[in-house]
Formats: structure tokens, C-alpha cells, sequence
């Protein structure tokens, strides 16, 4: 849900996401921010679909109808969700900044909605129903398809996991360079323990063959990381 505006990265982004989960994408719309729009869009969906996801109109301002627009289509009241208003509080208190009312915007959700955890700037997407709506900035967005993917169903995919004992923050972007290298794949990272080196590499797609030849890189890289 987004303005013709802006060149869209997302579309694509969840397209591979969905294609190695087994999910079949069936329709796309690009939607102004106009409340009756979405409205008519959400129910549409949602309805023919197994499941919805929205990408951007949630951040601060009085266009971010989207969280407006999604409780009115499920009839239920926007407000201010007590726990997103919670982890607003902190990150702006932490960075010295004013959480103002403005900023408050980005805490509304649909009554009894589920929060997606927002990684890289705090402001939190949210569940409601089979619809997940989400960040438009392609970081953030990115990164809250990551943190729901639990949640969705497994398909016909094969998944492998590799134990590597170095921070994240030594092998990021080299991991990052594998993804690119096999796009057949989605690799994740997660670590196991807050304060230990110990993380668990996952490999994921559907063709064997391609976790394979992705696990290679990975164990090389993890022992060259190791014999540094």
C-alpha cells in the first residue's frame, strides 16, 4: 500500500520471500492513501486470500491512514496499543528525543492486534486477523518479513542449520554476499544466546541442491572466521 510516487523495493523482496516458503503469490495492489481505497482493498483481500500483507502508510503522519483504514475494515477501534507505546517510550528516551504526540501516531493499531517486532528503527508493525501490515521503508520492511516468518506455514521446502561460533556483526555482510550468490535460498541468522559468540545458521529452499551448494560457503566462511 503505497504512493505511485515511490519506486517500490518490497514488492520484490516478499515475492522471493513467499516463492521459498511455499506460498503462492496471487495479486499485488498499489494503493493511494486514501482510507475508503484501503478499506475496500483490505476486505477484498482478505477475504479471497489466506493472507494480506501491507507494506507502508504507519509511520507519524496525518497521510499514514493505513492502521486508520485496516481497523475500519475489521470494525474494530485504532488506538494506541499500550506495549508499542512502551517500546516508542524507550527508543526515544534512549536517543534523547521527544515522544511527542505526533510520534505517538506510530503506536495505533486495530484493538487486540498482534505486534511485528521492528529491528531497526522500533516502530512496530502489526497483525490483525490474516492481514499483516507492515513498514514501507524496504529495511525496516525487510526486516519485519523476517520476524513473521514463524508464523507462516511451512511448504515444500528443505532447511539446513549450521552452528557457527563468531558474532554477527564479524560475518554479516559476508553472509549477505552468500544470500546474493544463491537466491535460490533464504539464509538467517539467529543467535542462540545473548552474550555467547554461538549462533545457528539457517539454509532454506526448496531444491536440496541449492542448500548444498549454499552450506558450502558457509562452512567455509565459518572457518576461515575461525582461524583468524
Amino acid at each position: 500500500l503505497l504512493s505511485g510516487r515511490i519506486k517500490d523495493k518490497n514488492i520484490g523482496h516478499l515475492a522471493d520471500i513467499l516463492q521459498l516458503t511455499a506460498i503462492d503469490l496471487k495479486e499485488i495492489r498499489i494503493l493511494p492513501d486514501q482510507e475508503d481505497i484501503i478499506i475496500e482493498a483490505v476486505n477484498s483481500l482478505r477475504n479471497k486470500y489466506n493472507y494480506v500483507f501491507t507494506s507502508g502508510g504507519i509511520g507519524p503522519t496525518h497521510d499514514d491512514v493505513t492502521a486508520d483504514a485496516v481497523s475500519k475494515a475489521f470494525n474494530l477501534p485504532c488506538e494506541h496499543n499500550k506495549r508499542a507505546l512502551e517500546i516508542l517510550e524507550d527508543w526515544y528516551k534512549n536517543r534523547e528525543m521527544e515522544f511527542n504526540d505526533v510520534r505517538k501516531r506510530m503506536a495505533r493499531t486495530p484493538r487486540g492486534a498482534k505486534l511485528i517486532e521492528n529491528s531497526v528503527s522500533a516502530a512496530p508493525g502489526f497483525i490483525i486477523g490474516n492481514v499483516y501490515v507492515m513498514a514501507g521503508i524496504p529495511s525496516v520492511f525487510q526486516a519485519m518479513v523476517q520476524n513473521i516468518l514463524p508464523d507462516l506455514p511451512r511448504g515444500d521446502w528443505n532447511s539446513v542449520t549450521i552452528e557457527c561460533r563468531s558474532f554477527e556483526g564479524e560475518y554479516g555482510d559476508l553472509l549477505a554476499e552468500i544470500q546474493k550468490a544463491h537466491p535460490n535460498t533464504l539464509i538467517g541468522s539467529y543467535p542462540m544466546h545473548a552474550e555467547q559468540t554461538t549462533n545457528e545458521i539457517v539454509i532454506r529452499s526448496r531444491s536440496q541442491e541449492a542448500i548444498d551448494r549454499a552450506s558450502i560457503e558457509v562452512r567455509t566462511m565459518i572457518k576461515k572466521l575461525a582461524s583468524k
